[in-house]
């Protein structure tokens, strides 16, 4: 299978963690645009030479695009750009030919409402008005102290994106997602999810992810899913960043993977296992701590792991129990950033391991040491203590817990977007 898969920026998560897991099957092609064309978090992505590039391929049996890299040049673009109305509809107009006769899974983000005020993601005026402009949406408007030439600035790219958004309607997609970023479950952002919704659109929780999923959903292979909460009396309970409750996200996330949940262990093909939170999500990083469980039985049938108890890392307690403990039934681990953000990747991971046509062993083995070396030693040790500038030898303890997973070659990190929320880790 050749998928022609665009991201949404150049970020670790976005551009190698799509290759590290469609490389688990060797009858899977995938093909980016050169890194270098892609955005990052000051740099709009290349879009001529991303539709050039798309243009030089050969036929691909599907295409899934990233629709805010091909529209605004990425996700940060899209909500600190100034284009017009005009002018992206005019780049949206140039995609068009390219989807002709294709098998096309696109998304496109609704634009999100950051609950601080700090900017390094949204434009100039968040470091002072980020916290009351998120307010102000929270509450469906009212009475405010925002200065009006800044609420009338960022309304209008609000209604920009809207209006781009129920563009897209229009469109002959085969799958269109779009996708709730850091939501929370009052907002413009919800009010317009609402609104996309009942003009016959699709809406999910999650942003990164979503490609992940994509591709799951592009392997037609049917496979039926048992879910078990690490804490089932809570699953009602809401994560950070996101609207609905963790098994809405997880029935989500299932449903647009194209897998089957059943409520039958027996039925099951594989065990997706969700390290969940009691009462409120933590977040290390944050200094939000929360109860769990911290232990798990591992099934005696395959089972993949979402860790979920805390945002933006892993849980301590829940690995050092798992690790001595996984075994030939395991398939796959994941714990970072948003609950459905690691939820994508899981789906996706048990997708093409289990549902693949010529499966690698040392691909799988590439992809948990990556894993569990950013969500849990970096997010949840490294980071969280604050040693991030040189990390080499910091995470040398973390590399030898995982013999299991080691590769022969060294080990190399780095800070794609000079900042420590996140980690490149190059095998």
């Amino acid at each position: 299978m050749k998928i022609c898969f665009i991201p949404i920026d150049n970020r670790p998560v976005c551009y190698t963690l799509p290759k590290d897991i469609a490389a688990m099957d060797e009858n899977i092609e995938l093909l980016l645009p050169p890194r270098e064309y892609l955005g990052d978090l000051t740099k709009t992505a290349q879009i001529d030479k991303i539709l050039d590039w798309m243009k030089s391929l050969s036929n691909c049996d599907v295409m899934i695009l990233s629709l805010d890299t091909l529209a605004y040049g990425g996700l940060i673009p899209s909500r600190r750009g100034n284009e017009t109305l005009d002018e992206i509809k005019s780049r949206i107009e140039r995609l068009k030919p390219f989807l002709e006769g294709k098998k096309v899974y696109a998304f496109s983000s609704i634009m999100r409402i950051s609950n601080n005020n700090y900017n390094e993601e949204e434009k100039e005026y968040w470091s002072e008005w980020g916290e009351k402009i998120f307010a102000y949406s929270y509450n469906g408007g009212g009475e405010t102290d925002i200065p009006q030439e800044i609420l009338d600035d960022y309304l209008a790219a609000r209604k920009r994106n809207f209006e781009i958004n129920k563009m897209y309607l229009n469109m002959n997609f085969d799958t269109l997602i779009f996708s709730k970023d850091d939501c929370a479950e009052r907002g413009f952002n919800v009010d317009e999810a609402r609104e996309l919704e009942r003009l016959g659109g699709i809406t999910k929780t999650g942003a990164d992810e979503i490609p992940l999923t994509l591709l799951a959903r592009a392997i037609e292979k049917a496979i039926k899913v048992f879910v078990e909460f690490t804490e089932p009396e809570y699953k009602d309970r809401i994560s950070n960043y996101e609207d609905v409750s963790i098994e809405k996200s997880v029935e989500g996330q299932i449903e647009l993977a194209g897998l089957t949940r059943v409520f039958n262990r027996d039925e099951a093909d594989i065990i997706l296992i969700v390290n969940n939170f009691i009462e409120k999500q933590g977040e290390l990083v944050m200094g939000w701590t929360t109860r769990g469980r911290g232990k798990c039985k591992l099934p005696d049938k395959p089972y993949a792991i979402a860790d979920v108890r805390y945002a933006n890392g892993a849980d301590n307690d829940f690995v050092a129990d798992i690790l001595p403990k996984l075994d030939d039934n395991f398939y796959g681990y994941a714990g970072w950033n948003t609950s459905a953000n690691t939820l994508g990747t899981i789906l996706a991971t048990i997708k093409v391991k289990y549902g693949g046509g010529k499966y690698n062993h040392e691909a799988f083995k590439k992809l948990q040491m990556v894993r569990f070396l950013d969500d849990w030693a970096y997010q949840a040790n490294i980071r969280v203590n604050g040693q991030t500038p040189d990390i080499k030898d910091l995470m040398k303890p973390f590399e030898e817990r995982l013999t299991k997973y080691k590769p022969t070659s060294s080990i190399m990190y780095s800070y794609p977007w000079n900042r420590s929320f996140e980690v490149e880790i190059i095998l």
